[in-house]
């Protein structure tokens, strides 16, 4: 079946129902080492949880590894340019559930990145980022321990699809005339609007279908979630781009009216529903000025349609959802993207979930990570309905690589999310309570020992890292 791989012995696979996994007490997990300081990260991160297995489950639960290539890694052992050999996507298929090190992008032709090929290959639409701050790690922010957001960023399509021209190509220039000659002033609302001819094109595309298969997890996960925590954020630059972003916001709503119309509120519904607790002689088109503050500027038709939502929010969930019973409810609301990006540092405490299209939630994850310590503690999953993928959320950094002196807290904390993903909240516990310990009791490699206050003078190394988190799982 395989070129070049060898699978345990031993071990079960992970099979999937409904898109959830099933996992066996022995399950195999391929794992990709990863390139440049992956070769210190890794190990690091295995021995971490491996021991967190142990020490939860005495011998009952075991993670059978196996070795698997991609990147540089790869190359070397099945050939030049063999970045993502076929051996790799048939052992991830078939063990449904992998975790692996950063890896190289390679330059030039070909993939353009070997992330991104592994989660449009696998169909993992749902790239997860929670950022959450670990006391004692170094933070440019005052008040780091506000923030306790989970990014939900849709993986398969926006602008990463990768499809674009470049400028001048014969195809490029031919498309722009079709654009400027006929489908543009074929669409009133552009007016006379023209694309100059030296310009690349790319092209963005948002389904509907994708869309709401992403917040469709996203609200399956915040039904998980404390209730204090039960809220989902729809994040889209729908002002400006209404038939893409503003439709994955529209899709996210009707998503979750519909299918979740028992457990999900929207914020837009909570005011009609307050507004009538409050005040239950309160008029339709009172209730309507209350919720739109610009609602006496409007013309008559457009007051009409305020009203007409006022009187259908009222009718159609007053019985359920009114008398207070929406404040028991998923909370799903909008925002703006650049807002998102303030409300974050400003008003941290106000989100929980965050769901977003592909290359908003590349810069929010970032952006997230940034205030609770770095990328070197963010973790990521990249999840399907039928694999899933675990993974570092930085780079390679090759000038380090070998020196046993890099951060593995991302690869660890991603196995922290592959532990819970497969059910093993102990372990996953443990881990985390092992790496609050270390940071608190300032056992931190250089790059967050170098950021304290006062600074560490001697930092632990990737290996010695894994050993402290280990030492406090009895904290």
């Amino acid at each position: 079946m395989y070129e070049k791989l060898t699978p345990p012995t031993t071990g079960d696979r992970v099979t999937f129902k409904n898109g959830e996994p099933i996992v066996p007490d022995n399950p195999i997990i391929p794992f990709i080492r990863g390139d440049g300081t992956g070769v210190d990260i890794w190990p690091a991160s295995q021995k971490a949880i491996d021991a967190a297995v142990e020490a939860a489950y005495g011998g009952k639960r075991k993670i059978s590894w196996f070795k698997i290539y991609a990147g540089d890694e790869a190359c070397e052992e099945y050939g030049t340019y063999q970045y993502l050999p076929e051996d790799t996507n048939k052992a991830i298929a078939e063990y449904g559930i992998a975790i692996k090190g950063p890896l190289t992008t390679p330059i030039g032709g070909g993939i353009r990145s070997l992330n991104v090929a592994l989660r449009q290959i696998h169909d993992l639409y749902a790239c997860v980022r929670p950022c959450k701050y670990y006391p004692g790690t170094p933070s440019p922010h005052k008040h780091p321990e506000q923030l306790d957001v989970i990014v939900y960023r849709e993986n398969t399509e926006d602008i990463y699809l990768g499809i674009e021209w470049r400028a001048g190509t014969e195809i490029c220039e031919k498309l722009i005339d079709i654009l400027n000659t006929q489908l543009i002033p074929q669409t009133p609302e552009h007016g006379k609007k023209q694309i100059r001819m030296d310009s690349g094109i790319g092209i963005k595309p948002i389904s509907k279908t994708n869309s709401q298969r992403l917040v469709r997890r996203a609200i399956k996960h915040a039904l998980r979630l404390p209730k204090a925590k039960q809220m989902v954020t729809l994040v889209h630059k729908g002002n400006i781009m209404k038939y893409t972003e503003g439709a994955f916001r529209d899709w996210g709503y009707e998503l979750a009216t519909t299918e979740f119309r028992n457990e999900c509120v929207t914020e837009r519904e909570s005011w009609i529903l307050s507004n009538k607790e409050k005040n239950p002689d309160l008029t339709i088109e009172e209730n309507a000025r209350q919720i739109d503050p610009g609602y006496d500027a409007l013309t008559e038709e457009k007051r009409a349609v305020v009203c007409a939502e006022v009187q259908q929010v009222l009718d159609s969930i007053w019985e359920t959802h009114g008398d207070r019973k929406w404040k028991e409810k998923i909370m799903v609301n909008d925002r703006i993207a650049d807002s998102i990006f303030q409300q974050i540092q400003t008003r941290p405490d106000e989100y929980s979930i965050l769901a977003t299209m592909n290359l908003n939630g590349d810069y929010l994850s970032d952006a997230a990570a940034a205030i609770v310590g770095g990328l070197g503690m963010g973790p990521g999953a990249n999840i399907g309905d039928q694999c899933a993928i675990f993974e570092a959320t930085h780079g390679t950094a090759p000038k380090h690589a070998g020196l046993d002196r890099i951060n593995p807290g991302s690869v660890i904390l991603s196995g922290v999310m592959m532990l819970e993903y497969m059910g093993w909240q102990e372990a996953a516990d443990l881990i985390k309570k092992g790496i609050g310990g270390a940071i608190s009791n300032r056992e931190v490699t250089y790059d967050l020992a170098r950021l304290m206050e006062p600074p560490v003078e001697k930092p632990l190394k990737c290996s010695e890292f894994a050993d402290a988190i280990i030492k406090h799982f009895d904290d």
